[in-house]
């Protein structure tokens, strides 16, 4: 392991790098900024390329083509810019090029309070864009997951060939300290890059795959002809009006995410054997749930928290598991309950919420009061 003193945001950047990252389009804005600023540095002594484009639309536009020349690429932005960036995830989803998309949170609607923390943006990006897709969100909840699960991020949109969502909150992108990380040796044992058909070019379909994985995208200018389109495409990715080769595409768009739930879904657990509360809560939310949980120890309450580290797709399996368990289950989350909605969905039944929007972290006092109540 190695020991580093950083910030959320440039542990990110750190992890791109390691992961291959070589592409980073973007427009800056806060609470995100740091990540695009550390990319700016890093990239250049990295034989890669960094721009900042005139808006959020063309950096992700910037990344997209990037990608589709088989670079592995990343963008990012906080709420208000991701908006901005929706129509061109769908051309991702449907196109099936890799990309990581950090988004930072912040209050919103609208521009909200760009300097506050929030985790208003899990409900937006379970379907950040119109049609039919399965999107996939990573939550980190300290700085050590700031670097590892860019890691992963950057593995599943390879694999998966699909934008993935590395969703940050504004504390846990700006905090600052002393963490530690794999051995580089170790990460690039562990880094994933999508697959590439190497046969003859005239028998290269890059949509022809088996209906559970996603395509094979060579990269551009190699010899291997195909089209990319948002449309509905066959095999070589032209457009077609085909019902059943329509329905089979969006199928497997499913189908890719869904079969390897197990394996995309990460959890944390902690105390959940013989608790009296299971407490839900994920990013910085998390790290005052843990503090709380230290004095509700010492006052004899049985508390253990449940933390979904993916937040989409959603641990369906593992949160009937605790709705068969838990009577009492408690939510807490900063927002007005956007995951709250998931998880009551999956157990169908209500549970307890707490939850804010001012722009301030839940505090372990707050938190603690509440069990008292419960």
């Amino acid at each position: 392991m190695r020991e580093v003193i950083s910030g959320g945001n440039e542990l990110v950047a750190k992890a791109a790098i390691d992961a291959g990252c070589r592409f980073y389009g973007g427009y800056p804005i806060t609470p995100s900024s740091d990540i695009m600023h550390e990319m700016s540095v890093l990239l250049p002594k990295h034989n890669g390329h960094f721009i900042q484009m005139e808006d959020e639309i063309s950096g992700i536009c910037a990344a997209l083509g990037a990608a589709m020349s088989g670079v592995k690429s990343m963008t990012g932005s906080s709420g208000p810019g991701i908006s901005l960036k929706v129509e061109q995830i769908g051309l991702g989803f449907m196109a099936e090029v890799p990309l990581v998309i950090a988004d930072v949170m912040r209050s919103g609607p609208s521009t909200g309070m760009p300097t506050r923390v929030a985790q208003g943006d899990v409900g937006f990006l379970k379907h950040p864009t119109h049609g039919d897709f399965k999107s996939v969100a990573i939550a980190p909840g300290n700085l050590e997951e700031s670097y590892t699960q860019t890691i992963r991020a950057f593995n599943l949109a390879e694999e998966l060939m699909t934008p993935v969502f590395l969703l940050m909150d504004e504390t846990i992108g700006h905090m600052y300290g002393k963490t530690y990380i794999p051995d580089i040796e170790e990460v690039q044992k562990s880094v994933i890059n999508r697959r590439t058909f190497t046969g003859d070019p005239k028998s290269y379909q890059p949509y022809d795959v088996k209906p559970d994985e996603g395509a094979i995208l060579n990269p551009f200018f190699q010899g291997y002809r195909y089209h990319i389109t948002g449309l509905h495409h066959g095999p070589l990715g032209f457009p077609t009006e085909d019902a059943k080769m329509g329905q089979a595409l969006i199928d497997r768009l499913f189908n890719k995410i869904e079969s390897k739930e197990s394996y995309i879904c990460q959890n944390e657990e902690l105390d959940l054997e013989g608790a009296e509360i299971a407490i839900i809560a994920y990013g910085s939310t998390a790290l005052s749930v843990k503090e709380a949980m230290i004095e509700l120890k010492k006052m004899g309450k049985k508390v253990g928290l449940f933390r979904p580290i993916t937040l989409w797709p959603s641990p369906k399996t593992r949160l009937k598991q605790l709705g068969e368990t838990y009577k009492k289950i408690l939510v807490i989350e900063l927002n007005k309950g956007q995951y709250l909605e998931e998880i009551e969905r999956v157990l169908e039944r209500k549970v307890e919420f707490m939850g804010q929007a001012n722009g301030r972290s839940i505090s372990p006092t707050q938190i603690i009061d509440r069990i008292k109540e419960m």
